[in-house]
């Protein structure tokens, strides 16, 4: 029966990808020896959000996740980040594998809030590992196990990592979702006005608010 042990090598980001994505350096060993004739492996990817400490500014960012500091001490949960699944072939010992994770900039995701939340540190992820593996058992005869539910692996992610891949691929940027109706209103505004972006529009906007205080 294969003993499976998981271990995060590192994390980087994807070269040419076409949206943001950090690939995780899996190493996945075989503590028994035996072949493995391959794995369908399932990994859910968290922030555990509880394994570090914040500072009283990223508090503050962090307030709509977790709400006052006073409600930290039962609101502070695990985040869900990300699911990955992939085919492990087959392999004696160790294997290593990439694990792609897209990291999405829109902030009304909660873990995309919580990365720009924090400020400096680390991101603490946890993965849960889950799925299928397929051996040869003793007397030949080809098996199908569940890959066992108490798998898995943790690893601190820079927060400067997460900032850099969101630069590279929005420089000097942020997304913002609107409703149809106060998109159309925006946009009658920027022709009413003659502005060419949408950063003029809000700019524009701020001004004639702080302006009437």
């Amino acid at each position: 029966m294969p003993n499976l042990k998981f271990h995060v090598a590192r994390m980087e980001p994807a070269a040419y990808a076409a949206v943001p994505t950090l690939l995780i350096q899996l190493a996945v060993a075989n503590t028994a020896g035996d072949e493995l004739e391959g794995m369908t492996l399932s990994t859910q990817i968290r922030i555990a959000a509880a394994q570090r400490s914040y500072s009283e500014e990223e508090r503050q960012r962090l307030a709509e996740l977790f709400g006052f500091p006073a409600q930290w001490g039962r609101a502070l949960k695990s985040l869900l980040w990300a699911h990955s699944v992939i085919h492990v072939p087959a392999f004696r010992g160790e294997a290593s594998v990439a694990l792609p994770v897209v990291c999405t900039y829109d902030f009304e995701v909660m873990s995309a809030k919580y990365c720009r939340g924090v400020t400096e540190g680390d991101i603490p992820l946890e993965l849960l590992f889950s799925g299928t593996m397929l051996f040869y058992g003793a007397h030949g005869a080809l098996q199908v196990q569940p890959i066992p539910w108490d798998s898995e692996a943790r690893y601190d992610l820079p927060v400067s990592m997460w900032r850099s891949l969101m630069e590279a691929y929005f420089p000097n940027s942020a997304w913002l979702r609107l409703g149809r109706e106060a998109f159309d209103r925006l946009d009658r505004y920027r022709t009413r006005k003659g502005l060419l972006t949408w950063d003029a529009v809000l700019q524009d906007l701020l001004r004639e608010v702080e302006t009437a205080r």
